[in-house]
Formats: structure tokens, C-alpha cells, sequence
């Protein structure tokens, strides 16, 4: 079969199409597009960055003539003493302090739930998100101040997006704010968070740590998705509200370390197209069969979630992630979409469920159809432009600060539409602001794909033409698509749920955002 394909008029007309396509106008002004140059470094943004950084570099020079200095390497010359020969510490020698940092990142999700889940410290669960941000801080401040390290100096095209909706946000919490404290509390929720795409981009100073970050990450989803799988088995007990009267055979929806079903299905979505793209890059073949069963396990935990926004935020990733990698898994998908309607009723009976009468009765009385109504009532009804108050509404800071009488007309519920939910609280500006830093996002995560291709070399070209999954065997571009197809498709799952509210996804996305980045424009192993 396979060699009938290789030599068949159609294969050929493919190929055909592909040539005209790499020489096509069109073709040259997408290779344009991507390879726009970057001028941050040459702003005023830019020379205020290098103000910054020239005061970090005389603080640093005091700090080494310091006694302070002295003694800290003092410190640090007897640890190395004491636990020289120790297999334990050796082990733990083996990735720099920064490295650790990075891992301490990826497993955000494990640590605040021991802090908050299990420890129940309310006192360290108040504070310990922005202990972590600035030990971060400090430390990127200190390895540039002692010049250890240039990865300090990296402005890049996102920064003035971010920063620009940030200053937004600022401006409208102080335009709009019955309730100060509320109104910051929804601030700090909504851009706080993003403060870690600037602390990502120069954690990861060079490919082991980019390396370090992304192994992190898959090893991260393969575990929460075995611990799903292994909820779905037990069918470990969820609420009544999780399921409708007609979805009966829904006999559990796995949610892991998250309380949410939704949010795990979008953790899932973040990460399942990074252990893909990991397949494909890595050439062996013990190496592509246990990541081809790493990303099934994440296949699998994602339909355990019955979470149908996060189902369709997977077909966006998979659908992008295909067009960049391999299109055979268009099909792949479509196939395996139609054996899951017909072999698996309780899914199918999920998805049918969304076109009935008994749905749409549902939705109106007290789903998306009715909250969704109530928010834009909510933008028309107050000042469109400015919003109804950041924290108001729509979101966590709303639920746990009611401060409007509830009645029957109105009450407190999540928008169930992270978009929807900033335009209510931040008006027609905010949104806007916001949807403009989105396609930011896309433009350059898009030019950070194109960069990040390297040559393939001869003998992987001809392995290839055997092997689709020999393609692309060692080139960085596959891992950024990876990346890059998971943000696309938690933005998507962002139409359908208040995906961000939860701060380790905030946090995450931002992460793997500041990594996309990293790689189209830092990383020294792009073209």
C-alpha cells in the first residue's frame, strides 16, 4: 500500500502544489510577513531597559567588593565541601539554580495545591504566589548585576502589548472604582500574572534550560493525566451540578489536581500538543513510542473530562498543529472523532445533548445563554466604553466579594466567557485592548515559528520520504508549533469558560508564551 501511495499521481500532483506554493506571491508574502525584523531593542522602551540594566551593573559592582559578597561565597564554597561525594546532591548539582527555578514554575499547579489544598496555611497561600515572583525577580537582578549572565537584555516585540494593556487596565480600575479594594483585587487578577511572561523569556537563558522548562512540562501533563485516568476508573465522585438530567451515563469527569473539570481539559489542551511535537523531534524510536503513549494519555484523560469546550479548543491545537507538522493527522483526527461518536454513547450522548430543546430550556434558565444575556445587559445598562468595574462581575474577585443584592433579575455566576467576562468588567476599551494583545500574541508567536525553523540535513531529508515522523527529526520549529498550537487552542477554549481566573493557567499560558518567544528570537539554534 505504501508503495503504490509513493508512486501515485496523486502523490506526485502534491508534490507539485507544494513546489508552485514555495514560489508563489503569496508564498513570499507570508516568508515577508514572518521575517519582519524587530526594532524593540532600538525604542525608548529599550534604552530605558538599558538604563535599568546599567544600574544593576554599579549596584552589582558594590555588591562583589562587599563583605556581604565575601561571605556569601564563603557560604557557598563550604556547601560545596560538605556535600562533595554525596550522590543526592550530585544529582541536584546537575541542573543550575535557575534551572530549578524553571522547574519550580512548570510544577505551579502541584505546589500551590499542596499549599493551599492540603497545608491549608492560609497565611503562605496568601502571599506565596508573590514570594515566588520576586525570589524570581531578585534572582534575574542578581545574575545580572554580577554580570553571570546577558539573558537580562531581552526586549521583545510582546512586551509593549502587555505593558499597554496593563496600562489600560490601570487607567479604567481608576475610572471605574465604587469599591477601591475590589476593583484592585480585579486588576491584580487580571494582569498580575503576566508579569511572568517577563520573568520566563530570561529565566531561560539557553537551550538546556529551554529543554529543562519543556521535558518539565510534558513530564507535568503525563503525570496529572494518569492521576485523571485514575479518577475516571475509581469514578471518583463529583457534583450533581456537573452533569444534566439527561447525561446519566456520565459516570464521573476526572479534574486531577485542578477541582475542575474544564480546566484540567484546558491544562490538557496547553500541553498534549507539546508531547506531540516532542515525538516528532526526537529521534528515537523507544523515544517516539513512549511519547506517542505519553500523548495518548492525555488524549484519553481529555475525553474523561467531558468537557466539550476543551474538546473543541483539542481540535483547534490538532488542527494547527497538523498544518505546521503533519496533515495526515487531519484525518487521523476525523477518524478517531467518528469512533468515539459511534463506540462511545456516553460522549456521544454529551455532544447530542447540545442540540435539544431540553439544552437550549437549560441554557436559558441558567447556562451560558442566560449569563451570557446578563453580561451584555450589564455592558449596555452601565457605561459601555468603561465597563461595569473591574472585579465586579463575571469572574473569582466578583464571586468572593457579592456586592450587589441578588434577586431574582440578577445574580453572581462566572460569564463562562473569559472574553465576555472583560468586556463586562472593562467595556468596549478594555476588551479591545485585550483582543489587541491576542493577535499580538498570534503575529509574533506566527513570525516566532518561521524563525525558529532550522535546515533539516540530507540524511534526515531522505529518511523522510520513508518515514513522516523521521521529517522534521531535530528541528526546533517542531517544538515551538507545539507550544504555540496549545496556546491556540486554551484561547479558543477561552470562548467557553473563564480559563484564566485560575492563576497557575494565567501564569502558564504566559510561560509557554514567553517560550515561543524565546525560541523565534533568542534562541541561538534558530536559522
Amino acid at each position: 500500500m505504501e508503495r503504490c501511495w509513493n508512486n501515485s499521481a496523486l502523490l506526485a500532483m502534491f508534490r507539485k502544489l507544494g513546489e508552485y506554493g514555495r514560489i508563489s506571491v503569496s508564498s513570499q508574502i507570508w516568508n515577508r510577513f514572518c521575517s519582519a525584523p524587530d526594532h524593540t531593542r532600538n525604542s525608548i522602551y529599550g534604552s530605558l531597559m538599558d538604563g535599568l540594566r546599567w544600574i544593576l551593573l554599579i549596584i552589582g559592582g558594590w555588591i562583589l567588593q562587599s563583605r556581604f559578597y565575601k561571605a556569601l561565597s564563603w557560604l557557598r564554597d563550604l556547601y560545596f565541601r560538605v556535600t562533595e561525594g554525596s550522590l543526592v546532591f550530585s544529582l541536584l548539582h546537575r541542573l543550575r539554580l535557575g534551572q530549578w527555578l524553571l522547574l519550580a514554575f512548570v510544577f505551579y499547579l502541584p505546589i500551590e495545591y499542596m499549599i493551599r489544598d492540603r497545608l491549608a496555611y492560609s497565611v503562605i497561600a496568601s502571599v506565596w504566589e508573590e514570594a515566588f515572583m520576586m525570589v524570581a525577580v531578585l534572582f534575574l537582578f542578581w545574575r545580572r548585576g554580577l554580570r553571570q549572565s546577558k539573558a537580562i537584555a531581552r526586549e521583545t516585540p510582546l512586551d509593549g502589548y502587555i505593558l499597554l494593556f496593563m496600562a489600560v487596565g490601570l487607567l479604567l480600575m481608576s475610572a471605574v472604582n465604587p469599591y477601591p479594594a475590589v476593583a484592585w483585587a480585579g486588576y491584580r487578577a487580571v494582569v498580575q500574572y503576566m508579569i511572568w511572561f517577563f520573568l520566563m523569556v530570561r529565566l531561560i537563558e539557553d537551550e538546556k534550560d529551554f529543554s529543562v522548562a519543556y521535558a518539565g512540562f510534558v513530564i507535568l501533563g503525563a503525570l496529572l493525566c494518569l492521576h485523571g485516568i485514575y479518577q475516571f476508573i475509581v469514578a471518583v465522585p463529583i457534583p450533581a451540578s456537573w452533569v444534566s438530567q439527561t447525561e446519566m451515563g456520565v459516570r464521573t469527569r476526572v479534574f486531577s489536581l485542578t477541582g475542575s473539570p474544564n480546566i484540567f481539559g484546558s491544562l490538557i489542551v496547553m500541553l498534549a500538543p507539546m508531547a506531540a511535537a516532542l515525538m516528532y523531534y526526537l529521534k528515537s524510536k523507544w523515544q517516539k513510542f513512549l511519547l506517542f503513549a505519553v500523548t495518548g494519555t492525555m488524549v484519553l484523560a481529555l475525553l474523561f473530562t467531558f468537557s466539550r469546550g476543551a474538546w473543541i479548543g483539542m481540535i483547534v491545537a490538532v488542527t494547527l498543529f497538523s498544518l505546521y507538522v503533519d496533515r495526515r493527522l487531519l484525518g487521523l483526527m476525523g477518524v478517531a472523532v467518528a469512533s468515539v461518536l459511534v463506540f462511545v454513547p456516553s460522549i456521544t450522548s454529551r455532544l447530542t445533548y447540545l442540540f435539544t430543546s431540553d439544552y437550549a430550556e437549560a441554557s436559558a434558565i441558567g447556562g451560558r445563554a442566560l449569563r451570557w444575556e446578563i453580561g451584555r445587559m450589564l455592558v449596555t445598562e452601565n457605561n459601555p466604553w468603561l465597563g461595569f468595574g473591574l472585579g465586579r462581575f463575571g469572574g473569582a474577585v466578583a464571586m468572593n466579594n457579592k456586592l450587589l443584592d441578588e434577586t431574582l433579575e440578577f445574580r453572581y455566576f462566572y460569564m463562562d466567557n473569559y472574553y465576555l467576562k472583560t468586556m463586562v468588567e472593562m467595556g468596549y476599551i478594555g476588551i479591545a485592548f485585550f483582543l489587541l494583545l491576542i493577535a499580538a500574541l498570534l503575529v509574533f508567536g506566527l513570525r516566532a515559528i518561521h524563525r525558529s525553523s532550522n535546515r533539516i540535513v540530507e540524511d534526515q531529508m531522505s529518511e523522510a520520504k520513508k518515514d513522516p515522523l523521521m521529517r522534521a527529526v531535530g528541528d526546533p520549529k517542531l517544538l515551538t508549533v507545539g507550544i504555540f498550537s496549545g496556546l491556540c487552542g486554551v484561547l479558543a477554549h477561552c470562548y467557553f469558560e473563564n480559563i484564566f481566573e485560575e492563576p497557575y493557567m494565567v501564569a502558564y499560558f504566559w510561560g509557554l508564551a514567553a517560550m515561543v518567544i524565546y525560541r523565534g528570537y533568542f534562541s541561538p539554534s534558530r536559522a
